[in-house]
């Protein structure tokens, strides 16, 4: 099919859902050049045709993040029959267990006990990751608490040649023990009880820094928070941090950037095995809280077809691994 969805102007999509069902036609906007792209008039709440679900695919194979407005979503087993289109899905969390929530699948990502502003690509201190993460807003503070989502792949076609070359050839650690859950202040006891959580359970894993998309081909730089002030393998600990840094600053130029500003009944799907994101801490704590559901993914391969390696931890009650 082709994609027309990379012009100025808005194009749309028709098609038929299951069970003689029908999908009207859906809009698709890019939100800039590099990465992201809103949808609108798709119910996600209803089932969808595997002509959508494909389109979908293509459309984020492209965009690596898709923004859904007014998707009809109000509900986790609605959240979770959107995500299962794309594949099996993952636990949780690997360590963090949450009470009252409607599924072990669903993570709360909420305001009251964790905030994840560092840059990261979920759960990447495992063997595989999950390949799409989707968050859907459920409660919503008055201003602030925007997501913003950089493409890894364009990040790493910006690197110069040689710099490419190199690190193409180096591998990271990544572990759960990281900056991520060393947030400048902790407010409050759920806060400390999260963190405490997070890594009660040991987990470190070694994947190419740089990553071959399974489906795309494209190569993206593969790093963020987990690997952030660990030791690349075959350099020092000095020389792991200031690499990680300038590889780092690629992936976060607001060139390659999308900012989603969260809205009711908003879904957002983005390929977690190219890009990484962050969520703004700037609306003073107000309550906020979206549900994040992810979908099983593979093991990394570098550019060689060399796969990722567990050092320590377990993750199989986590996530299954599929095959691309």
């Amino acid at each position: 099919m082709t994609d027309t969805s990379t012009t100025s102007q808005t194009t749309s999509t028709s098609t038929t859902g299951t069970s003689g069902a029908t999908d009207h036609g859906f809009s698709v906007r890019p939100l800039g050049q590099h990465i992201g792209a809103e949808i609108r008039g798709l119910d996600l709440s209803r089932e969808l045709a595997p002509d959508t679900v494909a389109r979908i695919r293509e459309l984020l194979n492209r965009h690596k993040a898709l923004v859904f407005k007014n998707t009809g979503l109000t509900t986790d087993e609605e959240q979770s029959r959107f995500a299962e289109h794309f594949g099996p899905l993952t636990a949780a969390h690997p360590t963090v267990r949450f009470t009252g929530q409607s599924s072990s699948n669903v993570l709360p990502v909420d305001s009251e006990s964790s905030v994840a502003n560092k840059w990261h690509t979920d759960v990447t201190f495992v063997i595989n990751p999950p390949q799409l993460s989707t968050l859907r807003s459920v409660v919503l503070p008055e201003y602030g608490g925007e997501t913003l989502i950089a493409n890894a792949a364009a990040a790493y076609a910006d690197l110069p040649e040689e710099l490419r070359g190199f690190a193409e050839r180096l591998w990271a650690v990544h572990s759960n023990d990281s900056d991520y859950v060393r947030p400048d202040r902790v407010t409050s006891d759920a806060e400390r009880s999260y963190q405490e959580q997070f890594v009660s359970s040991a987990f470190r894993t070694v994947h190419p820094v740089v990553r071959v998309h399974p489906l795309s081909g494209e190569r993206g730089l593969f790093i963020g928070a987990f690997a952030q002030r660990l030791k690349i393998l075959g350099v020092t600990a000095e020389e792991s941090l200031d690499i990680l840094r300038i590889l780092q600053r690629h992936v976060t130029k607001p060139e390659y950037v999308v900012r989603v500003t969260w809205e009711p009944e908003q879904l957002v799907l983005f390929d977690n095995r190219i890009t990484q994101h962050y969520a703004i801490d700037n609306y003073d704590r107000q309550p906020r809280k979206l549900n994040r559901i992810t979908v099983a993914g593979d093991v990394p391969v570098n550019v060689k077809g060399e796969r990722s390696y567990s050092v320590e931890g377990d993750s199989s009650d986590y996530s299954q691994i599929v095959e691309p």
